[in-house]
């Protein structure tokens, strides 16, 4: 056989690289949870570069981890819309294009709410022993709480949609800045005469907040504590949905 010649072939497109910023924490399990989740995301896409950025207590900080990129899509690893998506990150990318007007950014909104992230938190309980689709077991879902009234909402409604999804009871509780409480939410349940409660934390990753609702929460008469979401693939495969929602979006969202 004989080649012909002709146009010479074009180069592979290469993927517009995506920078996931998560909260940070002192806690270093925190970090490595984060990076085996960004491990599951790199073998789903070999080709596609990833970067992590934190907002606080870790680093590299968000400009750092843009540098050296002329575009990037931003990611916020975080579950629901509140004050660091909404002002920290548009924040920081705003202070970013300013020194560098050629970078080209595409932001993308949090990984939840996401029927996915449900599907993990049943996966999660299940690990831990408990049966999500069990209508006789009340669930108690933990987020962390915000000064945002809104993201507690989201919180609120993904429990009611759980609650019509499993046919049992599942109520939102928050560990900080609303209620109820997780401990408060588990004895709530007890005095309702739930024959059987677990809870169910909405957190990324360990730390703090993890360990708090897991010692009150046992005390106060949980029977079952499910691990955070952590590196699912669930939360991969949301993570990508949003990646590939922000790339294909025909402006660029953070140009100067």
């Amino acid at each position: 056989m004989t080649w012909r010649s002709g146009a010479a072939a074009s180069p592979p497109v290469r993927p517009v690289p995506l920078v996931a910023v998560a909260h940070g924490s002192r806690d270093p399990r925190a970090a490595e949870t984060v990076q085996d989740l960004l491990d599951l995301v790199r073998r789903a896409r070999p080709d596609l570069p990833v970067r992590t950025a934190y907002l606080d207590h870790a680093s590299p900080t968000l400009p750092a981890a843009l540098s050296g990129l002329t575009e990037a899509v931003v990611l916020p690893l975080l579950l629901t819309e509140a004050y660091h998506s909404r002002v920290d990150i548009p924040g920081a990318l705003a202070a970013v294009t300013a020194r560098r007007p050629r970078l080209r950014v595409r932001t993308g909104t949090t990984l939840g709410p996401h029927p996915l992230l449900v599907d993990a938190l049943e996966r999660r309980l299940a690990e831990a022993g408990a049966r999500a689709d069990d209508p006789g077991t009340a669930v108690v879902l933990v987020s962390a709480g915000s000064g945002d009234r809104r993201a507690n909402e989201t919180v609120a409604g993904i429990a009611r949609e759980w609650e019509a999804r499993r046919g049992g009871r599942v109520v939102a509780a928050y560990a900080s800045a609303a209620g109820p409480a997780p401990e408060e939410a588990v004895l709530d349940l007890r005095r309702s005469g739930a024959a059987r409660i677990v809870v169910a934390p909405y957190l990324l990753a360990p730390g703090h907040f993890a360990d708090r609702i897991r010692r009150e929460t046992l005390a106060a008469g949980a029977e079952v504590v499910a691990e955070v979401l952590g590196a699912a693939p669930e939360v991969a495969a949301v993570l990508l949905e949003r990646y590939d929602l922000a790339a294909h979006r025909p402006r660029m969202l953070a140009t100067a």
